[in-house]
């Protein structure tokens, strides 16, 4: 393979991961029965007179399997914490002792795990778009190459098949991690 092919290739993998990367932060925020930091990543907290993440007012622990504890820095921001994470949608009833904020995760019901699973499906399918794009710019380039003659007819059928390979492993990659989370959701 030539330098060319390859150092396309390396940027196509590069940005293929991050779309993986950002379907895998999506799909920590949904909740499954069990408690994890990665829940309240979303959440934003109005303090200081802005809308900040949680993690840049407290530190968010896992004390027992289905409890979280947030550690509020600053106890002014308490009650902005308390309510940020209520209003979140993410159907949590956080309470107040202190400084420190006990959001207990409550047992998923049926019609909310389905709703849960429907969710992880379009964050995967928005995952599977983002490698396809990669595919396209990835096969758009290789287009414009043959088309200025830096590339041969044989050349551009090694390119394109080394470019869908490398999407179909890509979009393997999205349905193991849609798989995983499913059933990390559907477990009672």
């Amino acid at each position: 393979m030539s330098t060319e092919l390859n150092d396309l290739l390396d940027d196509l993998k590069r940005r293929m991961e991050g779309a993986l990367e950002s379907l895998r932060r999506d799909l920590s925020g949904l909740r499954s029965g069990r408690a994890s930091p990665n829940l309240l990543e979303p959440v934003r907290v109005e303090a200081y007179g802005s809308v900040v993440p949680l993690s840049q007012v407290g530190s968010v622990a896992v004390p027992e399997a289905r409890m979280l504890t947030v550690s509020v820095w600053d106890a002014s921001v308490v009650s902005s914490v308390e309510k940020a994470i209520r209003d979140s949608g993410l159907g949590l009833n956080p309470a107040a002792e202190g400084q420190t904020i006990r959001v207990p995760i409550p047992q998923l019901t049926e019609e909310r795990r389905n709703e849960m699973a429907k969710a992880a499906a379009r964050y995967a399918e928005g995952g599977r778009v983002a490698v396809r794009g990669v595919r396209r710019d990835g096969m758009d380039k290789a287009k414009a190459l043959e088309k200025n003659g830096d590339i041969s007819q044989d050349d551009m059928k090694v390119w394109t098949a080394a470019i869908q390979k490398l999407t179909d492993e890509h979009i393997g990659r999205v349905d193991s991690l849609l798989a995983d989370k499913e059933r990390d959701i559907k477990q009672v």
